[in-house]
């Protein structure tokens, strides 16, 4: 029975705790334990998926689909497949950690902190179970607004500035996005997205305005990653945003909605426009890396190596090759990970210390050995270190694309270089070395009980992923199986289908059975 509503309990359930949230009263830490109840009971909740997910079954599972508006027809339809899986778990898994990272930084308006982060929280797991167009398109903008306000309300210096440059990069495509379902919509009469699929197949639409209707995705969701050169927002977005909401903003929703939709509905254009998100993920790669390099402030460093990270797996992706695909997915999952745990710690330091500045620090392992153990450990799992999830990610990333794009995949090894460089020189930078004059003279303590439950599960699962990452690939691959690169005849097949209609289509079938 549970099976029937699992996805509905696990995507409302913060929902419901932020109601709740705004009703309670502004005294101690009420709001606090309450939201961190919801957030452990919501991930709970979402443990119920991979313990009955069906490995070997390919398509959607945990599927609900109700009517829900007659005209235009749109649906109540979530379901998950083995794409999905694993982003649902990691958005349950990091919120518990948002509200505990939250605990003592959050001082004021904690009110209206923990209702927008409940409510954050439901926008993102509803864009990754919608499975009717214009449901999805309801939780991807709910998922912006959250988003903006709080960065704008708990910016440190510049918060209204970097909240409207956010608002104003991922809102403006958004629109142009709406503008591409409805006329989907109006050529199928549907928002279903396993109907869209099946007549988009089926050919009889004119090639332009497909081209068209999937670039207005394209660029919605590459802003959202964000893909160079696209990421204006994402510097100061990550320096201003609290931690809990910082460790979210990046990545997952945008690289998700590319898999599902361009690739998903869109195939022909998606390997059309390849080589050009190639170039663009290879370039993203070396200039985040760089800018990197040069950066003094620890929370701009992490929003550059996020940048290059992330175009790691927009190669993955539009490579086209299982491998890559899988490394995509995997390296989604680890950067949501890794990076949020770098930001957690980066918050701690900020804590005891009111600066992000490096340039301050010094010798700060002496004095906090237990943090500046965990640093180094999420540290070497960023780089890329064997046995930890990076590893994983990157090798299947390279190893995808190198037969198909040498020389671009032989590029992006010296990002993985450069890597190693920013964030050893960090950490050498802050830990090691001659105490700096602050360190000596301002106390600090080690790492709490607290601190403690936050970060030891992220080390756990990076060494975990590393050792045992064929228990994540086995349900990522039955999700992106099916959109690995085709033979070429059947591409060529599908294009014709496109311009002639359903003769090139059984043709296509034809082939793919050969």
């Amino acid at each position: 029975m549970l099976n029937d509503s699992i996805l509905t309990w696990i995507t409302f359930m913060p929902a419901a705790g932020a109601v709740v949230v705004a009703l309670l009263p502004r005294k101690g830490r009420v709001i606090q334990w309450f939201s961190l109840l919801v957030t452990l009971v919501t991930f709970v909740l979402s443990l119920h998926l991979p313990a009955h997910f069906d490995y070997a079954q390919h398509g959607f599972q945990f599927e609900e689909n109700h009517p829900w508006i007659s005209s235009p027809a749109i649906h109540y339809h979530l379901g998950i497949d083995g794409l999905s899986l694993w982003l649902v778990l990691l958005t349950t898994f990091l919120a518990p950690i948002g509200v505990l990272v939250s605990w003592r930084a959050i001082k004021a308006r904690t009110k209206e902190f923990y209702f927008l982060f409940l409510l954050q929280q439901t926008a993102m797991i509803g864009v990754f179970v919608s499975l009717d167009l214009f449901l999805y398109y309801g939780f991807w903008e709910l998922s912006l607004v959250p988003m903006a306000v709080l960065i704008a309300m708990f910016g440190r210096n510049r918060g209204p500035q970097a909240a409207l440059k956010f608002f104003l990069y991922t809102f403006l495509p958004s629109a142009l996005f709406l503008v591409a379902i409805i006329w989907l919509y109006a050529k199928t009469g549907t928002f279903d997205f396993v109907e869209l699929q099946s007549r988009l197949a089926g050919g009889g639409f004119a090639p332009e305005a497909l081209a068209w209707v999937s670039l207005a995705f394209l660029v919605a969701f590459a802003v959202k990653v964000p893909v160079f050169p696209l990421h204006g927002w994402l510097a100061d977005a990550i320096q201003e945003a609290p931690t809990a909401m910082a460790m979210v903003i990046a990545g997952k929703l945008g690289l998700y909605s590319i898999l599902r939709f361009n690739l998903g509905l869109f195939p022909v254009q998606a390997r059309a426009i390849a080589p050009l998100m190639i170039v663009v993920a290879v370039v993203g790669l070396l200039y985040g890396a760089l800018v990197a390099l040069a950066q003094s402030d620890m929370r701009r460093l992490i929003a550059y190596s996020i940048l290059s990270h992330l175009s790691f797996c927009t190669l993955g992706i539009f490579c086209f090759a299982l491998a890559g695909l899988n490394g995509a997915v995997y390296q989604t999952i680890n950067e949501g990970l890794t990076g949020g745990a770098l930001l957690v710690l980066v918050s701690l330091i900020y804590e005891r210390y009111d600066t992000c500045d490096m340039s301050m620090f010094g010798g700060l392992a002496g004095k906090l050995p237990m943090l500046a153990t965990l640093y180094v450990i999420t540290s070497l799992a960023l780089v890329g270190l064997p046995l930890f999830n990076g590893f994983v990610g990157e090798f299947l990333v390279l190893s995808g694309g190198f037969p198909v794009h040498p020389g671009w995949v032989a590029a992006a090894t010296v990002g993985v270089i450069l890597s190693a460089s920013y964030m050893l020189w960090m950490v050498q930078r802050i830990f090691y070395g001659r105490q700096s004059s602050l360190v000596v003279h301002r106390p600090a303590l080690d790492l709490n009980a607290r601190e403690h439950i936050m970060l030891w599960p992220m080390a756990v699962l990076m060494l975990a992923m590393g050792v045992l990452s064929p228990y994540w690939i086995k349900g990522i691959e039955t999700g992106v199986g099916g959109l690995a690169n085709a033979p070429a005849a059947t591409a060529r097949a599908t294009f014709d289908a496109a311009h002639h209609g359903q003769p090139a289509r059984t043709e296509a079938v034809s082939m793919e059975k050969q």
